[in-house]
């Protein structure tokens, strides 16, 4: 296991120095208790509406392993977009408030899904003829904020990231040929946690070995200055976007439902 030191929400600078520096920084109790039980009742209504389509063996992430798909329409997670305790440190890390939130959602294992091999979130190659410059070479472009809905713990299925693998050129090793060492960089954290990742960095999910359903949510940010392509449909319906605070809106102007892409309800199967 990592031997993880989590931040406070307070240590802005601190946390914004740990992700450059490693790839991801874990601040502690970014949920309240009430704000925890409020997602995870969210969370364990998405599940239970997906386990009732989806056999283990569909899963879009591996054997019982699933993405929830786009959520941000969904009321619980609608809190994430704004959150006070997350979201300055994410304002520290691109060094300005002009970035922009470009969804929500999550994943989830099931009881006896196996490890899932190292990968990176981000693929996207750069076309530079004389091979000099790489995604890798950006400052952080893309982050993730994952929370815990519950203890994440070996046994069931914590996600394992590798440390100082968001800036690093290697190759990512395959599940048979990764060390013993990266098999375990295992972040064991309380519920109420938020994981902050620069998706570049090298993760992967482990096998839940436990009776329970292992449960991350997450809300995820562009740098101001960084850019992909996304679907034509709207993420989040105008409804749900007049509910927002002031600063959660300008988060989500790129993604808000328009009169040329109405919104419709994303099938978590497709993500």
């Amino acid at each position: 296991m990592l031997e993880l030191k989590l931040v406070d929400a307070s240590e802005i600078e601190k946390a914004a120095h740990t992700l450059h520096r490693d790839g991801f920084v874990c601040i502690r109790d970014a949920l309240s208790p009430e704000e925890l039980a409020a997602m995870r009742a969210g969370a364990d209504r998405i599940v239970a509406e997906q386990a009732a389509v989806s056999a283990p063996e569909e899963g879009n992430r591996g054997f019982a392993r699933f993405s929830c798909g786009q959520q941000i329409h969904e009321p619980e997670w609608l809190p994430l977009i704004d959150l006070p305790s997350t979201l300055p440190i994410v304002e520290a890390i691109f060094g300005s408030p002009s970035f922009k939130c470009t969804g929500a959602g999550g994943d989830y294992s099931r009881p006896g899904a196996l490890i899932q091999a190292l990968h990176s979130d981000m693929q996207t190659s750069l076309h530079d003829p004389s091979g000099q410059t790489s995604i890798r070479d950006w400052p952080t472009p893309f982050i993730v904020v994952s929370f815990l809905m519950c203890d994440f713990k070996k046994v069931n299925g914590a996600t394992r990231i590798v440390p100082c693998t968001h800036r690093s050129r290697a190759d990512i090793p395959s599940l048979e040929a990764e060390p013993e060492w990266m098999k375990n960089s295992i972040i064991c954290a309380p519920a109420g946690t938020a994981v902050i990742r620069d998706v570049r960095c090298w993760h992967g999910g482990t096998a839940n070995n436990s009776d329970a359903l292992r449960i991350m949510t997450c809300v995820e940010y562009y740098a101001p200055w960084f850019a992909m392509h996304r679907a034509a449909n709207s993420m989040l319906p105008r409804a749900a976007y007049d509910t927002l605070s002031e600063r959660a809106k300008e988060l989500c102007s790129d993604i808000v439902e328009t009169d040329l892409s109405p919104w419709k309800k994303p099938d978590f199967r497709k993500e």
